[in-house]
């Protein structure tokens, strides 16, 4: 079901018994690429913590024979130089310094302390595009408020809602899947994939 923010979308049950247990960002992002590059079902999660739990309002409690809140998410997929790769959270490229322009493709709206989408909902078939490039005295001024979401409406930052979306940079930037470090690119293409995830939290 798509859903919006504020609906009702999950109700309370028990924790399948074959549930993966995930607790990081970087633990949910394996579960989700193993299945895919075997081309099997991505299995239900029980997630205990990263920034998808905390989005959705989990308290990291799921555990074994419990019961939580069962919902479905999407999962976002990027093309990065001919390789197709998988994330749950977010998609983060800036440079290797965090300065100049940073570019971010979220699912979910948390980044560890930071509220950096803070329309962000996983389960709305969209993803939340963030495009800032910002001089010094703004960027560390925006990145004093991203604690409470509060970077946005800027001047100089893009916000847009997307299905998929393709950027090429001017130069090279580091990207990270749900934290993990994939290498420099030029060129992304990215697209949402609707209710691909069945989590407990």
């Amino acid at each position: 079901m798509t859903v919006e923010r504020g609906q009702d979308w999950g109700g309370r049950d028990a924790i399948p018994d074959d549930a993966v247990m995930v607790a990081t960002n970087a633990e949910l992002r394996s579960v989700v690429a193993t299945a895919r590059r075997a081309n099997e079902p991505i299995p239900h999660v029980a997630l205990r913590g990263g920034d998808l739990c905390r989005t959705l309002g989990g308290r990291g409690d799921a555990a074994p024979g419990g019961t939580g809140t069962r919902v479905l998410v999407d999962v976002g997929s990027v093309l990065l130089d001919g390789s197709l790769h998988w994330f749950a959270a977010h998609l983060v490229a800036r440079s290797a310094w965090g300065v100049g322009r940073w570019w971010v493709a979220a699912n979910a709206a948390h980044h560890g302390s930071w509220n950096l989408a803070p329309k962000a909902h996983p389960g709305d078939g969209l993803l939340d595009v963030l495009d800032g490039n910002l001089r010094p005295a703004a960027q560390i001024a925006a990145w004093r408020r991203l604690r409470g979401g509060d970077h946005v409406p800027h001047p100089d930052i893009g916000y847009r809602r997307l299905p998929a979306v393709q950027v090429t940079f001017e130069r090279p930037l580091t990207v990270r899947l749900d934290g993990e470090v994939m290498g420099r690119v030029r060129d992304l293409s990215v697209r949402i994939e609707p209710e691909a995830l069945s989590l407990t939290v």
